[in-house]
């Protein structure tokens, strides 16, 4: 009987507090039970990299050759380099879809050019302006030059969603008391601007930064109307972080000089750079292939068992596509073989990319071998193959023993990594059971993170 009072006491009790919860939630904009995500620069330090949120176009990021490239992406990648952690990029389209994201934790930062507005303030800071900017209306010079609003008439314009060029079209509209019809996309700008170029839709609106690196492409189009002032762009981090904030200002503080200002050149001003990555089939704006050797590196990792953008990432990392790259070591070739490996697998000529990596190929089904039983898991077992292929696998066999000594899981990349980076240290490479000697283990521990950073931004960019 006490025990069935107790129950219906706390059903009661919990009935009521939702009623309450829901009531007050309601009238007075109280959120319960709903915590807002917190991770401020100590947390990103202790996780070891920066998320930021990023677009792919000419002015966020995308691959160029292999590369990694953009305006914000060089940006992010001297900041990360600035607070000493990693950079790690989501791909995020929808600008709404942004915000939700930073708000969430999935983001630590929204790196786009954006202009402040109350909408956009709620539980996020700007940061200082990089820079201003003005959005402008995209037709082709074929069509009658704009003198004013008026010689618009009653056109359409076609606008991507969540930017803020709906609601400052909509300001002119109703103060000119205009005829035209303003209509949300989904596409980005880019895209809108070839469906213009096309004869699809006759206008759109993008920011000046991006209508003039297409304007590079296309000499038929017309960007020269402004459609807002010019206003400050900036970057955004949530509110309840203000030392990223602090650290994020005091960054931009010392790279508007120069840095900035070179960068806005190298990506907007450069008509012949913009012509060519903007139409390149090595771009990933455009096309969908990384390298030359697509082909051939896709029949190597066929026979890997990888993803070929895997083995295109470790390709690149080795060589940036290069047949003739020698090492001051003497490697050789696409994939950076030492002239004992070259010979034990068969490669007579380095220089030929079709040898060159097929030979790394047998390496690395050699090193997979080597590492199947100990680590039993592929993505674990990755890890330890391209350190291996980087530094060779005596060192990090070697790892692999102080992991055991010291009793910690030799299966996972995490712990043995540890100690391939102590492999500097006398305490631990004058140890017995080390059989290879001294090793800067750090640099094979920072390459694996390379190459599958590399390979994180080809699977987003470039399809299978």
């Amino acid at each position: 009987m006490r025990r069935a009072a107790i129950l219906f006491i706390s059903v009661c009790t919990l009935l009521i507090f939702g009623v309450q919860c829901t009531f007050l939630e309601k009238q007075l904009g109280v959120k319960f039970g709903k915590e807002t995500y917190i991770l401020d620069i100590p947390g990103i330090e202790k996780r070891g990299f920066i998320i930021a949120a990023v677009d792919n176009n000419t002015a966020g990021y995308y691959i160029y050759r292999g590369r990694r490239m953009g305006y914000e992406y060089e940006l992010l990648r001297d900041l990360a380099k600035r607070l000493n952690v990693q950079l790690r990029l989501v791909l995020v389209s929808d600008i709404d879809l942004a915000f939700n994201y930073l708000q969430s934790g999935k983001v630590d930062l929204i790196a786009m050019n954006l202009e402040e507005s109350p909408d956009r303030t709620a539980g996020a800071s700007f940061s200082i302006p990089l820079g201003k900017m003005n959005s402008v209306l995209v037709g082709t010079k074929g069509s009658e030059k704009i003198k004013a609003w008026e010689d618009l008439g009653q056109d359409t314009i076609y606008v991507r969603q969540g930017t803020t060029y709906a609601s400052q079209l909509y300001k002119v509209k109703d103060s000119l008391q205009l005829g035209i019809t303003i209509l949300p996309a989904a596409e980005r700008e880019e895209a809108l601007i070839d469906q213009v170029v096309d004869g699809k839709i006759k206008w759109t609106v993008a920011d000046q930064n991006i209508a003039l690196a297409n304007a590079t492409m296309y000499d038929n189009l017309d960007i020269s109307w402004k459609v807002s002032k010019e206003g400050n762009v900036a970057w955004v981090v949530r509110d309840n972080s203000p030392i990223l904030l602090e650290k994020l200002d005091g960054w931009l503080a010392d790279k508007q000089k120069r840095f900035i200002p070179d960068l806005y050149s190298k990506y907007f001003l450069n008509s012949k750079n913009s012509y060519f990555r903007n139409t390149s089939p090595f771009s990933s704006l455009v096309g969908n292939k990384i390298s030359e050797y697509d082909e051939i590196i896709k029949e190597g990792a066929q026979q890997l068992g990888w993803d070929w953008r895997l083995l295109a990432s470790l390709v690149y990392k080795e060589s940036r596509f290069d047949t003739t790259a020698l090492s001051y070591a003497g490697a050789q070739g696409l994939l950076q073989l030492m002239p004992v490996t070259l010979e034990r697998f068969g490669v007579t000529n380095p220089n030929d990319p079709a040898q060159s990596l097929l030979g790394g190929v047998r390496y690395l089904r050699y090193l997979d071998k080597f590492w199947m039983e100990r680590v039993p898991d592929t993505n674990e077992r990755l890890k330890f193959i391209l350190a291996s292929y980087n530094i060779g696998h005596g060192h990090v066999e070697d790892a692999w023993r102080l992991t055991m000594k010291y009793g910690k899981n030799t299966q996972t990349w995490l712990e043995v990594s540890k100690f391939l980076a102590l492999k500097s240290d006398p305490e631990y490479y004058k140890d017995p059971i080390v059989k290879s000697g001294f090793a800067k283990g750090h640099l094979a521990v920072n390459y694996v993170k390379d190459v599958l950073s590399i390979f994180q931004s080809y699977k987003a960019l470039v399809q299978p």
